[in-house]
């Protein structure tokens, strides 16, 4: 399925009609998926720059080991690497979401749609100090939607001549509008979910109820709420319970590179034609160079998704509490190697921290696979339009696409 296809289904899809809450939730699932599809590549570039060349990306950590007496890189390549770093910021925090704004208001409503999508994206981007991607994928739509319908209101009544006047000042005026009630609105309520994802990981961790965590930080992660959670829950805890042990668990809840290692992989056997040739590299990425962002968007488009990355990494979690699992320092990009250099030294500390990674990716690739119907839905979704042969491959009992 190309991108085009993508749009033109998700196209049809929305102007379906089909009884109970099922076909509806089937509905704003391809939706959701047509959003976040066309745009995995700019998340993988994304992916690249970021493990590349970060301060504890791959080019400094290679050039280190090439610097006899100094275990940092040379000055003139941290400096170099700094310089492009830059690209890192900007790109999560603008660039990602005014593509997913973006491509919801085209999807509404061609490239009008668009062009407000993202201008009223803009707003709510401003108005927050986390990555606005869910605040992108309800704005931009609902952006272009109100465009569609004001302009509805006098499509054909207007002179000759003064229909450009009218297109530009309608959606200039409309969408500066919605930028403004983006950032005085969505901005706060994010912040809010932000406090009270924090406020559950508190209750959790005070009462030595850690698997359960990852019914909070899981979610939290996928809608890149996953660093404010991490560095302003876990690491203050971890390190003050590190100096006292040695060691902690909750350096190893948000970082766990397996549940989204399992979920790429399910993807690359199981997902859409789309998603499949995209996770390959996004697993790399994720994995070895420690970006998780670059999965989220795999769960975005197929939300019920959810479900393996919090049974993933409940069992990552349960592991470390049963064999006194943890780290020495919190894991920053959360990477294998980073797992492997923070772990205390003793053999039985590496097999408990490989068995949280593993069985954490086994659980998740399990329950991915299962969602995804073992290839079902993916034959479902990429056979042409109108391919009854297909949903007939397919049978009834193959999971609804949430």
């Amino acid at each position: 399925m190309s991108f085009s296809d993508a749009e033109a289904k998700a196209k049809a899809n929305k102007n379906r009609t089909g009884a109970g809450i099922g076909s509806q939730v089937q509905r704003l699932g391809r939706f959701m998926s047509a959003m976040i599809m066309p745009n995995i590549g700019a998340f993988v570039a994304w992916g690249l720059i970021t493990a590349l060349f970060i301060e504890a990306g791959w080019v400094n950590e290679i050039a280190a080991l090439f610097n006899a007496g100094s275990d940092q890189a040379p000055a003139g390549v941290m400096e170099w690497t700094a310089g492009i770093a830059v690209l890192v910021g900007p790109m999560i925090t603008f660039l990602l979401p005014l593509l997913i704004g973006y491509m919801g208001g085209k999807l509404v409503y061609e490239t009008r749609g668009a062009v407000i999508g993202a201008v009223a994206t803009m707003g709510v981007i401003v108005g927050s100090d986390v990555p606005m991607f869910l605040g992108a994928m309800i704005i931009g739509p609902f952006a272009a939607w109100c465009l569609k319908r004001l302009e509805a209101t006098w499509q054909g009544k207007i002179k000759p001549g003064f229909e450009m006047l009218v297109d530009n000042f309608s959606l200039g005026i409309l969408g500066g509008l919605l930028a403004v009630l983006g950032k005085m609105i969505i901005g706060p309520i994010v912040s809010r979910l932000v406090e009270w994802a924090g406020e559950g990981v508190d209750f959790l961790v005070d009462n030595s109820l850690l698997p359960l965590a990852s019914v909070v930080v899981e979610p939290a992660k996928i809608l890149f709420l996953n660093n404010a959670i991490n560095h302003g829950v876990f690491t203050p805890l971890g390190t003050a319970q590190a100096e006292d042990t040695g060691r902690s668990l909750l350096f190893m809840i948000e970082s766990n590179p397996g549940p989204g290692l399992g979920i790429l992989v399910a993807f690359m056997l199981f997902g859409p034609r789309m998603l499949k040739a995209a996770a390959p590299s996004a697993g790399i990425i994720h994995f070895f160079g420690g970006i998780h962002e670059v999965y989220f968007p795999f769960v975005l488009a197929k939300p019920k998704l959810i479900a393996a990355a919090i049974l993933g990494g409940m069992t990552g979690v349960l592991i470390g509490v049963l064999f006194s699992g943890g780290l020495v320092a919190p894991p920053s990009p959360g990477s294998i190697f980073a797992w492997i250099a923070f772990t205390p030294p003793g053999i039985g500390n590496y097999v408990v921290m490989f068995a949280q990674v593993i069985l954490a990716a086994a659980v998740s690739f399990f329950v991915a696979s299962m969602l995804l119907g073992f290839g079902r839905e993916a034959r479902r979704e990429d056979a042409p339009e109108g391919d009854s042969s297909a949903d007939a491959t397919a049978g009834t009992t193959a999971p609804a696409t949430v």
